[in-house]
């Protein structure tokens, strides 16, 4: 399974964008700022608890998390970050670098909802779930057009 991430520019310190599974969209994401630099060191650039992740290619696992419980979905290999997650949240400040999913945006107030109570993050965490047990799944991540 593949999945994509297309970022919006960054406004503030929130970040938007759109999560596709195999070509399909599926919900909406939040992100803090993004601030990389590209071909510069993260720890040049990172502002840790308020920095995106770099763009790239990671492969996704199902982990059990301490904050968010068992099968959370876990980014694994992001230069110069650890315990990168995709959960629910509602703003910029539930997310301290990691992907916080909704199926409503609101860009006036960069807020996110739907995660939990319309149950975009159980939906992508079954298809998440079943892909895994056929391979592996992969998410690219992609910044803006500068």
């Amino acid at each position: 399974m593949e999945l994509a991430l297309k970022r919006r520019p960054t406004v503030g310190d929130t970040t938007f964008g759109q999560l596709f599974v195999d070509s399909a969209f599926e919900c909406y994401t939040l992100e803090d700022a993004i601030r990389e630099v590209e071909g510069e060191p993260v720890d040049l650039w990172k502002v840790p608890g308020e920095t995106a992740i770099p763009s790239g290619r990671y492969r996704l696992t199902l982990e059990a998390s301490p904050h968010f419980g068992i099968d959370t979905i876990t980014l694994n290999g992001v230069p110069g970050f650890s315990d990168i997650r995709m959960h629910s949240g509602v703003s910029a400040i539930s997310t301290e670098g990691c992907l916080v999913v909704g199926d409503t945006i609101d860009t006036q107030h960069g807020t996110i909802s739907g995660g939990l109570l319309r149950g975009v993050l159980k939906r992508l965490k079954a298809k998440i779930k079943a892909a895994l047990t056929a391979g592996e799944v992969w998410i690219e991540i992609d910044n803006p057009p500068a």
